[in-house]
C-alpha cells in the first residue's frame, strides 16, 4: 500500500479538489494525506502538487530534502513544470500509483557565497540592484569554468539555469531548450552590452566561478532572495548533490505540452 501526499496551494486550488483526489486514492486501496503548508509534509512516498510553477518549485525543494517523488496539476498560469491541467486532475491518481511509471530526474544547482550554500532547481540569477535614488548601471562580471577564464560580461546580470530553467530564460535570450534530464547547464547574460552575449552551455560536472569587476549584484535562487555580492565576494556554482524526481507520462508528453504552451 502506498502513502500518497496531496499538497494544494490555498491561493490557487480549492481543498475540495484535494479531497476528491484523496477519495480516489482511497478507492484504489491506498492512503492519502492532504497538506496546505509545505512544512507539514512528512511520511509520504509520492506527492501530488496542486498549484502553479512557483508552487512546484517550492514543493520540489521539499522533495529533494525528504526524497519523495512529485507530480503537478496546473492551477497557475503557464504550468511548465506540471504534468496535468486542472481539468485532468483525477488523471494524476493512476500515474502516481503506478510504480513503473516514467520518471524525470531533474538536476539542481548548488551556489556558494562567502561560505553559505543554497540549492536551486530552476535558476540562479545575479542582477544589478534597482531602487529609487540608485543609478541604473550595468555590471561587469568575469566568469571561470573549472578555474579557467571563460570570458567577461557587461550586462544587467547573469542567469545560471538548469535544464529545468532553460526554457524561460535561455530561450528568451536566443538560447536553446534543454530536455529536463540532460547533463548540461546554461549561463545566460541579461541584456548584455558586449559581443560575448550568447548563452554558454557547460557540463554539469564543471564548477563556475564569478568575480564582480564593476558594480554589485543581488542573488535570487528560484525567485527567492539569497543575498548581495560586491567586489571581493566569492561566488561559485556547481551541480548539487541533491536532485528531484518528477513523475511523468513520458518525455514525448513533455515536448507536446511544451509546444502547446510556447504557442
Amino acid at each position: 500500500m502506498m502513502n500518497i501526499g496531496i499538497f494544494y496551494n490555498p491561493d490557487q486550488a480549492e481543498r475540495a479538489v484535494a479531497e476528491d483526489l484523496a477519495r480516489e486514492v482511497g478507492r484504489r486501496g491506498h492512503t492519502a494525506k492532504i497538506f496546505s503548508a509545505l512544512d507539514e509534509i512528512a511520511d509520504v512516498g509520492r506527492l501530488i502538487v496542486l498549484g502553479g510553477d512557483g508552487t512546484m518549485l517550492r514543493a520540489a525543494m521539499k522533495a529533494s530534502r525528504q526524497g519523495f517523488s512529485i507530480v503537478g496539476v496546473n492551477f497557475g498560469t503557464l504550468g511548465f513544470l506540471t504534468e496535468f491541467e486542472r481539468g485532468e486532475y483525477l488523471d494524476a491518481v493512476p500515474l502516481v500509483l503506478d510504480e513503473r511509471c516514467a520518471r524525470l530526474q531533474r538536476s539542481m544547482l548548488e551556489a556558494e557565497l562567502n561560505g553559505k550554500t543554497f540549492d536551486c532547481l530552476n535558476e540562479l540569477a545575479l542582477l544589478h540592484p534597482v531602487a529609487p535614488g540608485r543609478s541604473n548601471k550595468v555590471v561587469r562580471i568575469a566568469v571561470t569554468i573549472d578555474g579557467s577564464h571563460a570570458g567577461e560580461f557587461v550586462a544587467d546580470g547573469l542567469i545560471v539555469s538548469t535544464p529545468t530553467g532553460s526554457t524561460a530564460y535561455s530561450l528568451s535570450a536566443g538560447g536553446s531548450i534543454m530536455t529536463p534530464d540532460c547533463e548540461t547547464f546554461q549561463l545566460t547574460p541579461v541584456c548584455a552590452f558586449s559581443m560575448r552575449s550568447r548563452p554558454i552551455a557547460y557540463s554539469d560536472k564543471s564548477e563556475l566561478g564569478f568575480s564582480l569587476l564593476r558594480g554589485e549584484v543581488v542573488l535570487y535562487g528560484d525567485g527567492v532572495y539569497l543575498g548581495q555580492a560586491g567586489a571581493g565576494d566569492t561566488l561559485s556554482v556547481r551541480k548539487s548533490a541533491r536532485s528531484v524526481t518528477f513523475l511523468t507520462r513520458g518525455l514525448s508528453e513533455y515536448f507536446r505540452r511544451m509546444t502547446e504552451k510556447l504557442n
